[in-house]
């Protein structure tokens, strides 16, 4: 007996190698947290029957989207740096002048965690609202012990008052705090051997996280914070030659980094080390975008060494307060030149890939029961519109939620018998 049966649908399972691994005239089968059956309908099994079955009446069934890079909790908001960038300042100036990270980094530090959790919860739901059913959060905007456990444990919070998966990463080398100032061998002495043991003894991460540039870390100590990371246990992830080729992408591939997040000015060098470490590109067209770059990540070059890509909204209050997935994937198409295809699964597959994820992503029989309903009737189309959201219904671990367009109390369209 399956929980749940939808027969009719273009299936975009995500799996294989053909755009988008669709099935027309699919069935998709739910049996608790698992997808039990996914094939064309004409090859269901007979003598199976399901407490629930709905009628897709042609319309599009993906994967559960993942967001793999978002900084989603945080206090305050940076509207007054928008002005000055848009008025010329550039973000290694406003850095310089004490703004930028520092500045959320006040703002985080003075705001309490009830107020932290109300903001991100509210971030979270518009994120959920589009099919996000599993989500990557990073701290990095307390910077001092205390706080940054806090945004960790509201992060976990978050997962306990949603329906959406969280993984959480600790991001302790954001950049230099106040009281560091000038010691910067000291901070990350700080960050290894007392923030660090204490993340993972409470076990409030599921990987950490650093931002190797001239305005924040070295390779040399990125490389010290991934050695301790690796010595507790935790996986590592890195923002890497988003202003300048700092050499981060190779520095990722040789700490085994789970991704690569940026991009933008990664050399060939870099790309190849990626291949070759299996590590995932993490583009981030929000920050792009907003930050007017004109310096696209090498997607050309990432996709013919095979490095698989995945797409992030890079939700954060200075350069990318994006909390669409969907106009992520736009962008990605739009500005980067990925194909709607490849922009899926950037934000299926290849984002689960990003965060140390394999029961997930697709929509293949043993996988995890995270699913979209879409309001479409082919996959190109989520990529296409701007400002749109199809979700129908959504479904975590099996379970409809009230993330999409259609309540879970108001039963989908019956199949007729």
């Amino acid at each position: 007996m399956w929980d749940v049966l939808w027969t009719h649908a273009r299936l975009a399972t995500c799996a294989g190698d053909a755009a988008y691994g669709l099935i027309d005239d699919g069935a998709i089968a739910f049996a608790g947290e698992r997808i039990a059956w996914v094939g064309p309908a004409r090859d269901l099994p007979h003598g199976i029957d399901a407490r629930a079955t709905y009628d897709a009446q042609g319309r599009c069934i993906t994967p559960g989207l993942v967001d793999s890079h978002t900084h989603i909790v945080y206090g305050g908001n940076r509207a007054g740096e928008f002005e000055r960038r848009l008025a010329g300042a550039t973000y290694e100036a406003i850095a310089a002048a004490g703004g930028g990270i520092l500045s959320t980094v006040r703002a985080t530090r003075a705001a309490g965690d009830a107020a932290l959790l109300g903001s991100a919860r509210a971030r979270l739901r518009r994120l959920c609202a589009e099919g996000v059913t599993t989500v990557e959060i990073k701290s990095g905007y307390g910077l001092d012990r205390d706080t940054e456990l806090g945004m960790l444990r509201v992060a976990r919070r978050l997962a306990q008052l949603l329906p959406v998966s969280v993984r959480t990463t600790y991001l302790g080398a954001h950049t230099i705090p106040p009281e560091f100032r000038g010691r910067a061998d000291a901070y990350i002495d700080f960050v290894c051997d007392e923030v660090l043991p204490a993340v993972a003894l409470e076990g409030l991460a599921d990987a950490v996280d650093a931002f190797c540039e001239r305005i924040a870390f070295s390779p040399r100590a990125v490389g010290r914070v991934f050695d301790a990371a690796r010595s507790l246990g935790l996986a590592v992830k890195l923002h890497a030659d988003q202003l300048t080729d700092c050499g981060g992408a190779a520095l990722a591939a040789e700490h085994g980094a789970l991704s690569a997040d940026h991009l933008e000015h990664t050399s060939g060098a870099g790309i190849a080390a990626l291949a070759a470490s299996g590590t995932v590109a993490v583009l981030l067209p929000g920050a792009y975008y907003f930050l007017r770059e004109t310096n696209a990540p090498p997607v050309a070059a990432l996709r013919a060494a095979r490095v698989p890509i995945a797409i992030a909204t890079d939700c954060n209050p200075g350069t990318s307060p994006l909390t669409s997935l969907l106009l992520a994937a736009n962008m990605a198409c739009t500005l980067f030149g990925l194909t709607p295809a490849e922009a899926l699964a950037a934000i299926t597959r290849n984002g689960a890939r990003a965060l140390g994820l394999d029961d997930r992503g697709t929509l293949v029989a043993g996988s995890r029961a995270d699913a979209v309903v879409w309001n479409v009737e082919h996959p190109a189309e989520l990529a296409y519109a701007i400002g749109a959201n199809p979700a129908s219904v959504v479904y975590h671990a099996g379970r409809p939620t009230n993330a999409g367009t259609d309540a879970p109390s108001s039963q989908p369209r019956e199949a007729q018998s």
